[in-house]
């Protein structure tokens, strides 16, 4: 049995962020210079001359590549970055706040973070957040919270969007070994002014944002023309692609090479240089462009809600970060997935019997989705204000693309209801 002493505190959401370390600052340039090298970085900049802070960025979440390539579009302004805490756990509180970064946890309403955010603008500092809160599974943008245009009206700063392309080519959340030859590209823009962020109805603020970080990496590759010829292209693909769309039998993909393909019928499809599927012998080619397929998959979740028939209950494994010092093991628990949204029971640290959190589907916007989270396979993650859940399954039928389907759609059956209320 390990000796190490288990750190339970939680994690100091309320400490005022440092600004940038300036003696860090040309190491992270070069850094990030170096690292985007091979894609041959391109920024173009819209209505930026004459931009000085503070101003808050929104930015597009693609891949880890995300964080070399913004700070290369912002140069040579330091800012502050809101970060989830698995990044202070694995590289350490004190140089993640020497770069800036605000400590928060995904999907939870935190007052905490709001208030650091406004200290960064008071000071006249840049505050560079992802809305989206996670990679994109199949290339293509999230529906972004509604709290997005409430903090911009909040802050009344002017605010800039990066929308980027390639990173998610080159490394994509379902198989992150590097494609080389990737071009990569950020368009970034002064999308509202201070007095427009202050005075634009909410729902024309959330409008905007929205369209301005709309994005779909694979157009993006076939209309470039873009080759990634690696053989392995496809290998992963099963975990965004969980359903076949010939059979409509789940959890049976699998990849091998440059090919996708179902265990239970047979149909298979390959993957092209250009990113596109095609059908494979007698297989129908059904979707060419990936995010259809994945969509597809989002429409049957759907249906299935809309004829209450889904419900999911499982045995998971937990693991918990209350902190950025350490992951806790919590052993095995039981998670179910409904129209109430999600209940995990499962024994906490220190505790003698199990309890039972519940999260429900009124205030559950979306969930973090993994799919081999440092070589311990797929799970998602629910997380209250000072504690974050990963849950791994202990069974078959775990879909992390599945539940996260259902907790949008459940999210916003819930909150149609409330606003008729």
């Amino acid at each position: 049995m390990s000796s190490k002493k288990i750190d339970t505190t939680p994690f100091d959401r309320k400490r005022e962020p440092p600004r940038q370390n300036p003696l860090i600052m040309p190491a992270l340039w070069f850094w990030s210079w170096l690292s985007t090298r091979s894609g041959k970085l391109r920024i173009r900049k819209t209505d930026m001359e004459g931009l000085k802070p503070p101003f808050l960025v929104l930015a597009t979440h693609h891949a880890f590549m995300d964080f070399y390539v913004t700070p290369l579009c912002l140069f040579p302004h330091r800012a502050n970055y809101v970060s989830e805490l698995e990044g202070f756990e694995y590289y350490g509180e004190w140089p993640y706040r020497q770069a800036g970064c605000l400590g928060t946890r995904k999907f939870v309403n935190d007052l905490a973070l709001v208030r650091n955010i406004r200290r960064c603008m008071d000071r006249g500092g840049i505050l560079v957040l992802y809305p989206e809160a996670r990679y994109a599974n199949v290339g293509t943008s999230s529906l972004l919270p509604p709290s997005t245009a409430k903090l911009i009206h909040y802050l009344k700063v002017p605010v800039v969007t990066i929308n980027m392309r390639g990173n998610y080519l080159q490394s994509p959340i379902w198989n992150l070994r590097k494609r080389k030859g990737v071009q990569l590209e950020a368009d970034v823009q002064q999308l509202l002014t201070a007095e427009q962020a202050g005075s634009m109805p909410l729902d024309e603020i959330q409008a905007a944002v929205q369209e301005a970080l709309t994005y779909d990496e694979y157009a993006w590759q076939a209309h470039t023309g873009m080759v990634i010829d690696v053989p392995w292209r496809a290998e992963g693909l099963e975990h965004p692609l969980y359903q076949c769309p010939a059979c409509g039998t789940e959890f049976q993909m699998s990849s091998q090479g440059a090919e996708i393909f179902c265990g239970a019928c047979g149909a298979r499809w390959r993957m092209t240089e250009y990113g596109q599927l095609q059908g494979v012998g007698d297989t129908p080619t059904l979707f060419s462009h990936i995010p259809d397929w994945y969509e597809w998959e989002r429409r049957q979740v759907m249906e299935a809600l809309a004829w209450d028939a889904y419900e999911e209950d499982m045995r998971v494994r937990v693991q918990s970060l209350p902190n950025a010092v350490n992951f806790i093991e919590l052993g095995e628990g039981r998670l179910h997935h409904g129209p109430e949204g999600f209940a995990l029971t499962f024994t906490d640290y220190g505790a003698s019997e199990p309890s039972t959190l519940r999260f429900p589907a009124q205030s559950t916007f979306s969930i973090h989705t993994e799919y081999d989270y440092r070589g311990q396979g797929e799970c998602i993650t629910l997380s209250t204000p000072d504690n974050t859940y990963f849950l791994y399954p202990l069974e078959e039928g775990f879909s992390a693309t599945k539940l996260q389907f259902a907790t949008e759609a459940l999210w916003q059956r819930a909150t149609k209801k409330t606003a008729n209320i």
